[in-house]
């Protein structure tokens, strides 16, 4: 017969089971929490993006008051960054092929110029040289896009090496020459049209913001509704399954390089509205600003997850922050050490939601 003692010990294992199935309980349920964070973050990049600009808004609405929270103010911080979303929206479908693009600000600048020196060197109308600076946009990204699906080079490479020449042809071209606010104003002010404001209101929006908006929309609508969008995508997450599914993967790649170009010509169009003037010199860390804006956003490097929209709320953010400090009176230099720790925040989520959805 079992005694006492041998009832005590099996009590107590016993006991230590059930604790044992409690904690398995336990940590089933928070890793079931955990995998729908994840689940829902897959879903929804734009999600952090979202939450860091409203709690940096209302963190600097807090320390600045009505004076950060006026339409005037809020308004301001999405003119600034205008440019780099329009460019961003280019540099968006790139890397959702699980490519790059360093070359979008030299051809955002060469379209420019192009408008520019076809208006007033060779006196062409400025609706035909506008024309004329969008097909040069679009044809450098066609040349990239050419490179990368027929060439296969490496889109870093490709694109390094389309940002040195056409930085170069650049300033070959324009031969370093401004073309001043004023002589665009008599001359042609529809090279200016995106610089013009509206007021409504007390909140101040340039023609380059509600294009910024209006392209944003159509990329999303397209990108989520379209065939062509479910291909961009299938592209960036597995090239090889996506061609064994029928799509035509070089196609597609030719087509988002192109489509880039054209952006960034755009996109050069708002920078002569932005700065009243046509400048080689202008936009020349917007490459490096689009692609901040993109990774702020929640876009995968890998390609295949993101979304553009999150990508307007990267801009936004750094727009917030650079605007914010600068009226708190901070150095500067405080707006980049931010803006990496933001940019290391949102590559390290990535990360985790990768490893956590393998």
């Amino acid at each position: 017969m079992p005694g006492p003692t041998d009832k005590a010990d099996d009590f107590d294992a016993a006991i230590i089971e059930q604790n044992a199935d409690q904690v398995a309980a336990f940590e089933d349920r928070e890793r079931d929490l955990i995998g729908r964070i994840q689940h829902w973050l897959h879903q929804t990049p734009a999600a952090v993006p979202l939450i860091v600009l409203i709690l940096s808004v209302i963190g600097f609405g807090i320390v600045l008051g009505d004076k950060f929270f006026s339409a005037f103010t809020l308004t301001l911080i999405l003119q600034q960054v205008a440019i780099v979303g329009i460019v961003g929206a280019a540099q968006t479908l790139v890397i959702l092929t699980a490519g790059i693009d360093l070359s979008v600000g030299a051809i955002m600048v060469l379209s420019s110029v192009v408008m520019g020196q076809f208006t007033f060197r060779y006196g062409l109308p400025a609706e035909f040289a506008i024309l004329c600076g969008l097909a040069v946009g679009a044809a450098c990204g066609w040349v990239n896009g050419a490179l990368v699906a027929y060439v296969r080079l490496p889109p870093f490479i490709a694109t390094l090496g389309m940002w040195q020449i056409v930085l170069a042809t650049n300033f070959l071209y324009s031969a370093n020459e401004t073309i001043r606010s004023q002589d665009i104003e008599k001359a042609a002010p529809i090279l200016q049209f995106f610089g013009q404001k509206i007021n409504i209101g007390g909140a101040i929006f340039t023609y380059g913001v509600i294009c910024l908006i209006l392209l944003v929309a159509i990329l999303a609508y397209a990108l989520k509704q379209t065939a062509w969008g479910r291909h961009v995508y299938a592209v960036g997450d597995d090239p090889a399954a996506a061609e064994l599914s029928g799509v035509r993967v070089k196609a597609i790649l030719l087509s988002v390089y192109t489509l880039a170009g054209l952006i960034c010509a755009l996109a050069g169009w708002a920078l002569i509205g932005r700065i009243g003037s046509v400048s080689p010199t202008a936009g020349q860390l917007t490459n490096i600003e689009s692609i901040t804006a993109v990774v702020i956003g929640g876009m995968s490097l890998f390609g295949g997850r993101g979304s553009i929209v999150g990508m307007l709320f990267g801009a936004l953010i750094v727009g917030v922050f650079s605007l914010g400090l600068r009226m708190i009176g901070a150095d500067p230099q405080w707006t980049y050490l931010l803006i990496g720790v933001l940019i290391i925040f949102a590559v390290a989520i990535d990360q985790w939601i990768r490893k956590i959805s393998t």
